[in-house]
């Protein structure tokens, strides 16, 4: 059907629903409004224009949180960063375009990137066999497009000689391959990679025992880098014929003798090829398998890094994980950008690379990282925020709505930028020793610059400075919104509402997609436990009593006591120091983790092996919106003695 095939009531009906602001049914979004066809692509609902997904994603600030090591001001940073990859991707674009993503040989942007993505492919539905299949379709479409949305970001980030390896398994693998040619194009396609991880353990399976992965390697354009990389032969020490690289023809061929004999040499190497043949990791690898799920061997990411990269080459990596892709990065000389929406993800970067050794595996000697700074994109410190000088302060609320920084007078009056074509002003607390902003401030603007903007005009300025409670104001044609840090969503403002990133409350759930919108402001959670021992004092535990979320959310007021609680990490042997501020205290360095679905099959009870502790401990209660409550707890206050001999004092709680 085209559209000239509409007849009346098609034509009242599609009116009907535009006027109503209802989604169109596909078949007729699609008649209406023709997707450009390539010669082939894979159609699935929702699937959004290239240009829509650049232009409706948010850029979400960086806040740095914590440096490690220490850097000249203006010198290169790693980047550790907790957020939606999509929108910290959105920033990062912008700071490509300025100039300051740039690879040792001066292309601007990112080297390499390797990301090993969610596979959506632990979903069960009840049901029957056709509303299963049904579920399975609408999940497969919704994985698709949040992977599209991100190879989209991916592709821009990159280099023009820059490559991209995409991990997956061989459930969604071929669906990926198609939106990778689309992406990409066919013609810079350069290896399906077989990861064959021959020690696997299968058990009965009624099939042939699945023992690879695949890994789809795409260059941005023709022009590339690559380097052969060798590896040693299974089989030992083989005769082959000795090959040359003839200049004149350029080609490599075999060498011979004076007489035309062929010569052959002993050799016990051999040429990678697409089949890797590499061990996944085993519980025993106790230098680098940290028991984080989806973590792969350094030996991929070594293979991967080396072909491709040299050294001071930035490589990125959007679904960070355990964080194999910058600790090998690390050893090899490259700078790195990590990113992930897991709250144990990035401690288990930060432990992973604060317990470095310089040989791929994790062996070898200690060595320390270059420096590195822990961003938050997407969740945010209000304290942190306060105590930035005004011009910084400017910036990142300039930033935090996605306005241009663009200052400009109209009559006579400073403003900082635009929002969507619309002035901006950025309210100035710090005025005389801090002013507030109400009515009055709103009615001197108006009366100055009402005659000379448009429809709408934005004031950004901190909550605690807004002396009212509406989020805009009219002034005869002209509308003035509020948008207050920290902030309540004006719903009219955005095409689609904001959605907190969502941590797992079972070590199954890592594996999920995550899809934030937005930004949020970090609400310390409601936490009451108890702290005693067991009657034998082998044991410290912990009684979760009480633990609410303070987060701004629309669902959370459905939600009951613990509820809420995503996972207990714990310091056993935290280096406390009573008089260290929070800027330059020890990091923590987690020892183990408890999902909430663990912690309440035990009657929200946690044990910790009382042997194994110092004197004090670091305990992160986390909710699922990434939100969290810490404390430092020493030995007494379990009732245990500093040197383990037993009960000597009632518990606290």
């Amino acid at each position: 059907m085209t559209q000239q095939d509409l007849n009346t009531g098609d034509r009242e009906y599609i009116a009907d629903l535009i006027l109503r602001g209802e989604p169109l049914p596909a078949d007729l979004k699609y008649t209406l409004f023709p997707l450009e066809r390539l010669e082939y692509e894979l159609v699935y609902d929702g699937k959004e224009r290239e240009e829509d997904i650049v232009a409706n994603t948010m850029a979400v600030p960086l806040q740095p949180v914590r440096e490690f090591g220490q850097a000249d001001e203006n010198s290169w940073r790693n980047e550790l960063i907790f957020g939606d990859n999509l929108q910290a991707m959105k920033t990062l674009l912008d700071k490509k375009r300025a100039g300051e993503l740039v690879n040792a040989s001066g292309q601007p942007g990112v080297q390499l990137i390797y990301i090993d993505p969610p596979f959506a492919s632990d979903r069960d539905f009840v049901g029957g066999d056709d509303e299963r299949a049904y579920r399975d379709k609408i999940v497969g479409a919704q994985f698709l497009e949040f992977l599209r949305k991100r190879l989209v970001f991916l592709r821009e980030l990159l280099s023009e000689d820059g490559s991209i390896f995409v991990h997956l398994d061989s459930k969604k693998g071929h669906y990926a391959k198609l939106l990778l040619d689309e992406i990409f194009g066919e013609r810079n396609f350069r290896n399906e990679i077989v990861w064959h991880y021959y020690n696997k353990f299968q058990g009965n399976v009624k099939r042939f025992a699945s023992d690879h992965d695949v890994i789809f390697w795409y260059s941005k354009s023709s022009t590339y880098r690559f380097k052969p990389q060798q590896e040693l032969r299974a089989e030992g020490t083989v005769k082959q014929m000795k090959r040359v690289w003839d200049k004149a023809t350029g080609k490599v061929v075999n060498a011979k003798d004076a007489n035309g004999k062929t010569l052959y040499q002993e050799t016990n190497v051999k040429t990678v090829d697409d089949v890797w043949r590499l061990s996944m990791l085993q519980p025993a690898d106790k230098t680098q398998n940290l028991k984080y799920p989806t973590q792969k061997p350094e030996s991929i990411l070594d293979r991967i890094i080396s072909a491709t990269t040299e050294p001071g080459d930035l490589v990125l990596d959007a679904f960070a994980g355990s964080g194999t892709t910058p600790a090998v990065a690390e050893k090899l000389g490259r700078r790195w950008i990590a990113i992930d929406s897991g709250k144990l993800a990035i401690y288990t970067i930060q432990k992973r690379m604060l317990g470095l050794r310089a040989e791929v595996g994790n062996k070898g000697a200690a060595i320390t990282p270059r420096p590195f700074r822990l961003s938050n994109a997407g969740l945010y410190d209000f304290a942190r925020l306060r105590k930035l000088p005004w011009n910084e302060w400017r910036f990142f609320a300039l930033s935090l709505f996605n306005c241009t920084d663009e200052q400009h007078s109209i009559a006579g009056v400073q403003l900082d930028g635009y929002k969507a074509g619309s002035d901006v002003l950025v309210f100035d607390h710090t005025q005389h020793g801090g002013v507030v902003l109400d009515h009055g401030f709103v009615d001197d603007l108006h009366s100055q610059i009402g005659s000379r903007v448009g429809s709408d005009v934005f004031i950004v300025a901190p909550a605690a400075s807004v002396v009212f409670l509406e989020d805009y104001i009219d002034k005869g044609e002209t509308r003035y919104y509020i948008l207050r840090i920290p902030y309540s969503i004006i719903n009219e403002l955005h095409a689609r509402p904001f959605e907190a990133i969502r941590q797992p409350i079972s070590e199954a759930e890592i594996n999920r997609t995550v899809d934030a919108v937005g930004f949020d402001f970090i609400k310390q959670p409601v936490v009451e436990c108890e702290y005693l021992a067991s009657a034998d004092s082998n044991t410290a535990l912990i009684k979760i009593a009480r633990f609410e979320s303070e987060a701004l959310t629309r669902d959370l007021g459905t939600r009951g006591n613990r509820e809420t609680l995503a996972a207990v990490l714990v310091d056993y042997d935290y280096p406390f120091h009573a008089s260290t501020g929070s800027d330059s205290a020890p990091p923590f360095v987690f020892d183990r983790v408890n999902y909430a679905g663990e912690l309440s099959a035990t009657d929200w009870t946690l044990s910790l092996p009382a042997s194994e502790l110092g004197e004090h401990m670091m305990i992160i209660y986390l909710d699922i919106y990434g939100n969290e409550f810490t404390e430092i707890k020493s030995l007494t206050d379990f009732g245990l003695s500093p040197a383990g001999a037993g009960v000597h004092e009632p518990a606290s709680s």
